[in-house]
């Protein structure tokens, strides 16, 4: 009873992620794994889907980059193009997360040093008498934003590029494990009618 409660908790947190806009086939990478990863695919989650799972899972966002992780699911006929694109995906995942966490962190501690130093400059302290955090108004927290954007404005480029980059990759390689799947069917169907065999 206690482990059915504890596996209905975590599918109230964890969802299987698989909309038929994205069902490609039996056999694409889309289609997420119940087999414990190798540690060169091992995800930022240590969380596993239960061994009947057909689909990618999808867990709650991260604490640092708000950034919810995806366990992949890997077919039992992954062929190398496959394993390519679901490789891809997941380093790019894993680069996405740890370029946000590393910048709301930045983001966090230099925010936190500009309203001590505002509170400073008027000579208040980051309480006031009753304990309450004080903090600054729109205006006055919109230097900092805009601070913050302009110094970081390379860095978010340069971000914008690779991101760009990696899911025009990931496009072309989904579009090619799309085109070697239907062919694949195809040749099947036209071997198994040369043969006799019906097919389902």
């Amino acid at each position: 009873m206690a482990a059915r409660t504890a596996a209905a908790a975590r599918r109230s947190t964890w969802r299987s992620f698989c909309p038929s806009s994205l069902r490609l086939s039996a056999g694409s990478s889309r289609l997420c794994s119940s087999k414990q990863a190798t540690q060169k695919d091992k995800p930022r989650s240590t969380y596993r889907p239960e061994p009947s799972s057909t689909h990618d899972w999808v867990g709650p966002p991260n604490s640092l980059s708000n950034i919810r992780p995806i366990i992949y699911h890997i077919p039992e006929n992954e062929t190398e193009l496959e394993k390519r694109l679901r490789n891809l995906r997941q380093d790019t995942e894993d680069w996405n997360h740890n370029f946000w966490a590393k910048q709301n962190i930045t983001f966090s501690k230099e925010k936190e040093a500009f309203v001590i130093s505002q509170l400073k400059a008027k000579g208040l302290t980051l309480r006031d008498q009753d304990g309450r955090r004080r903090s600054l108004n729109s205006e006055e927290m919109a230097t900092f934003y805009k601070s913050f954007l302009d110094k970081n404005r390379v860095r978010h480029a340069n971000y914008n590029k690779e991101w760009y980059r990696r899911n025009f990759t990931i496009t072309l390689l989904l579009a090619r494990v799309t085109l070697n799947s239907m062919w694949r069917t195809v040749t099947e169907r036209q071997s198994s009618k040369k043969n006799g065999t019906p097919t389902s």
